[in-house]
């Protein structure tokens, strides 16, 4: 057998770590198209933490045990407990898919003793197999695509060597899940950025799924995603959980996920987070086959694919309670499907394109129309361009809700349209985001809105704010031929007096014009007199 590898147990920081799986990514990269080794890696990423989560806990009973006073032979049986382990919340991990031995082996395994040679990448896919027959709520889960031929088993050696400087625990009061739940989202903002528009199929950028969270606030009950991509929804809100001390066991998580390769990732997100979460036994259609057929749902998140015109459509289904959605565009199927969802007293999030906000085409203006009359519509936000990276469709939010007298303010009849479209900042060229200010003051404007119990022990009381925000009544949109384009309510800004008088202003502002045409004349005869020097 070859040499074993020494193990450095130093704790990984979050930039470490970052740096170190994006450079393994990149090792691969040459090899394999962005969307196999978005799998490759996120699955190693996944069996890296669970192992290493697994060896902690196992130092942990051995550690106990010793400070009771057992001996060796007793500690050495009570290792292998399972309970010990998922008791803790921790997968129990079987010898062959542990980390060291991947680690030892990271060339192969050669032929021993009568057995085969193993290529790295055959232990691996053994590995991945090995946990999920351990850990049935795993099963189906983890990609087995290592031992493929166009899987380079040389650069796969040298990426598990990579991994073995990467620690997921030991960060003290920091769970390990969520440092490897931090990496993956970094993973699946980075995957989702290389990918282009395609990223978009999985992934919705953080600062958007915020607002769904901090508008909705999800602390209880049933939580719904019927196109859940790769689950941020879900981990959003067990972060929104995490922030106001309550546990993530205070929600049931469902969803459903057309892409298998996608619901695979949305699976093990859950399981790295901590959530217990249904998505079905396989992944599937919304419209040709709900997978959840009689869920009624205390809050829905969503962000489903925008304009999709080919969809699995039937005029007589029973959710079209509004109307029948156009066949060459989904959003309000969406739409209509995710309010045949909401229980009583239930609450929806969903992020459509800026054309579903007053679209009449296809019969989308009076089912538009009757959502509205039927007071199910909450509030319109606008949101700024460019914050999706895969796409440069503008998108607005629609927040709907089974009954708007719930909180301190009865808002029975009223509309609360926002126009953000004017906040965030640039990352960089392509791409904006919000920030926590940003996100806060459109949170803030919904809550002393609806007078929420989060509002009210702020002491947070709404005032319309023209340029912002503003409450209309169902009569006010009706006028409006119902569009629900906040723009059309909110007016313009007010603008700040800065005291100078009007008539001294365009004196000044007169001047200044002037000497502005000055300046043109002269530069222009400056130009003219040196291309008359030019021989032609």
């Amino acid at each position: 057998m070859p040499p074993k590898k020494k193990v450095d147990a130093t704790p990984s920081t979050m930039k470490e770590l970052k740096d170190t799986l994006w450079k393994a990514a990149d090792k691969l990269r040459g090899s394999m198209d962005a969307s196999q080794y978005k799998d490759v890696i996120l699955g190693l990423v996944f069996l890296k933490y669970v192992s290493d989560a697994f060896e902690e806990r196992r130092g942990q009973i051995a550690a106990e045990l010793t400070a009771e006073g057992f001996d060796e032979s007793q500690i050495a049986d009570l290792l292998d407990d399972v309970d010990e382990y998922t008791g803790r919340g921790v997968f129990w991990v079987p010898a062959e898919a542990r980390w060291p031995f991947l680690a030892e082996n990271a060339k192969g395994l050669p032929a021993f003793d009568g057995a085969p040679a193993k290529s790295i990448g055959q232990l691996i896919d053994e590995a991945m197999d090995a946990v999920m027959t351990a850990n049935p709520s795993l099963a189906a889960t983890l990609p087995k695509l290592y031992n493929r031929d166009n899987v380079d088993q040389r650069r796969l050696g040298e990426l598990l060597d990579l991994f073995n400087s990467a620690r997921f625990t030991g960060q003290g009061a920091t769970k390990a899940r969520d440092l490897l739940g931090e990496v993956y989202e970094y993973f699946l903002e980075k995957f989702a950025r290389a990918e282009g528009k395609r990223g978009g199929e999985f992934y919705t950028p953080a600062g958007v799924v915020r607002v769904l969270v901090e508008v909705l606030e999800p602390d209880h009950g049933r939580v719904y995603d019927p196109c859940c991509g790769s689950g941020g929804m879900f981990v959003q809100t067990e972060k929104f959980l995490e922030s106001h001390n309550k546990e993530g066991s205070n929600i049931s998580v469902y969803g459903q996920e057309l892409n298998e390769r996608t619901w695979r990732m949305a699976k093990m997100n859950l399981a790295i987070h901590g959530l217990n979460g249904n998505l079905a036994s396989r992944w599937g259609d919304t419209f040709a086959r709900d997978q959840h057929p009689d869920l009624q749902a205390d809050f829905i998140m969503a962000n489903p694919p925008f304009n999709i015109k080919d969809w699995a459509r039937s005029e007589s289904d029973p959710r079209w309670k509004f109307g029948v959605p156009p066949a060459g565009n989904a959003n309000y199927a969406w739409i209509q499907h995710i309010i045949s969802k909401l229980a009583p007293g239930g609450s929806a999030g969903v992020v459509m394109a800026n054309g579903s906000m007053s679209s009449n085409s296809g019969g989308e203006g009076d089912i538009r129309a009757q959502l509205v009359e039927a007071d199910l519509v909450s509030c319109m936000v606008a949101l700024p361009t460019q914050l999706f990276r895969s796409t440069g469709i503008p998108v607005c939010l629609w927040f709907f809700a089974k009954d708007k007298s719930s909180g301190a303010v009865d808002q029975s009849g009223q509309v609360l349209f926002i126009d953000a479209r004017n906040l965030g900042y640039m990352v960089d060229r392509a791409e904006r985001a919000l920030s926590d200010e940003d996100i806060a003051r459109i949170a803030n404007a919904y809550h002393s809105w609806r007078g929420s119990p989060s509002a009210v022990s702020s002491g947070l009381e709404y005032d319309d704010e023209p340029g912002f925000c503003k409450s209309a009544s169902l009569a006010e949109i009706k006028a409006a031929d119902y569009a629900l384009t906040p723009g059309r309510y909110v007016g313009a800004a007010e603008i700040e007096d800065d005291g100078e008088p009007i008539e001294e202003k365009i004196e000044r502002l007169k001047k200044e014009l002037f000497e502005q045409f000055d300046e043109s004349e002269r530069l222009a005869a400056v130009v003219r007199e040196q291309l008359g020097r030019i021989d032609v």
